[in-house]
């Protein structure tokens, strides 16, 4: 990277350091490309560290290939998720504020818990061998960019444009991982609001199914020496089954699955904490 390109990265990621958790916004960044934006996703990792938060796993934005054209994007694209942002159900469900969160909305995925570091060169059956369990998760997304206009990698800079993801209860992949996989390729999930249901979706939306969510993952961590490689105790989120839905403060979302077995849980979404 040379020295202008050095100096952009670093001014971008302290101006979205700057916006994280106040609510405002920004117009987008003309030329950036994904390797610059995964720069700056490294360096917003280092900001984020020094002021005290851990990064325990990553999420996958833009698996969903039906809802590329409406948000102008062409491809996924992966970030970090914090200690800080992630929200463990409990019995009575999970509960997250989203006050600082610009036009947030609501994205039902599947969760995967890394057992052991994968590698680029392996194949779906290998790559499950390597999770330990699954789970229903709910994420929060944000978006920096005013009425989600973004390209691609502008997404990835600004946090992968993760906000906040609630994870439900685990079930281990388990001795069957050619039930499991099936499974994963294979399942539905109809999204609540309430008592009104507001969107349906499948596996083989998010690239074909978790996993190859997962091999994405994978290959494109390593295609940018610069990113730190995927490790054991981390948890992925695999990207949205459905489309992402506006998200505002008293609702309560749920998602039922179908064709796996995931229990559902009711996320809760407050203002404030």
């Amino acid at each position: 990277m040379v020295a202008d390109e050095a100096e952009r990265t670093e001014r971008l990621a302290d101006e979205l350091m700057g916006l994280l958790g106040t609510g405002g916004q920004r117009e987008g960044v003309p030329g950036l490309g994904m390797a610059e934006a995964y720069a700056v996703a490294e360096r917003l990792r280092a900001l984020r560290e020094a002021r005290g938060e851990r990064p325990i796993g990553r999420k996958i934005g833009f698996t969903n290939k039906t809802i590329w054209e409406r948000y102008g994007v062409d491809a996924p694209m992966w970030s970090y998720v914090y200690d800080r942002t992630v929200r463990w159900a409990e019995a009575g469900g999970a509960r997250v504020a989203f006050a600082g969160m610009p036009e947030p909305r609501v994205e039902p995925e599947v969760v995967l818990g890394i057992g052991r570091a994968p590698a680029p060169d392996m194949d779906e059956t290998a790559l499950l061998s390597c999770v330990d369990w699954v789970a229903q998760g709910f994420e929060i997304v944000q978006s920096v960019y005013p009425g989600w206009r973004m390209t691609g990698p502008e997404a990835a800079a600004a946090y992968g444009l993760h906000g906040a993801l609630a994870i439900g209860p685990r079930r281990a992949v388990g001795a069957d991982r050619a039930g499991r996989a099936a499974a994963l390729r294979r399942f539905t999930v109809e999204l609540r609001c309430g008592s009104e249901i507001r969107d349906r979706g499948a596996a083989s939306n998010v690239l074909g199914g978790p996993v190859s969510a997962l091999r994405f993952l994978v290959a494109e961590i390593a295609r940018h020496p610069g990113a730190t490689p995927l490790a054991a105790g981390e948890i992925v989120t695999t990207g949205t089954l459905t489309d992402a839905h506006p998200a505002a403060p008293g609702e309560v979302w749920s998602a039922a699955f179908a064709g796996i077995d995931l229990p559902g849980f009711a996320l809760s979404l407050v203002d404030a904490a």
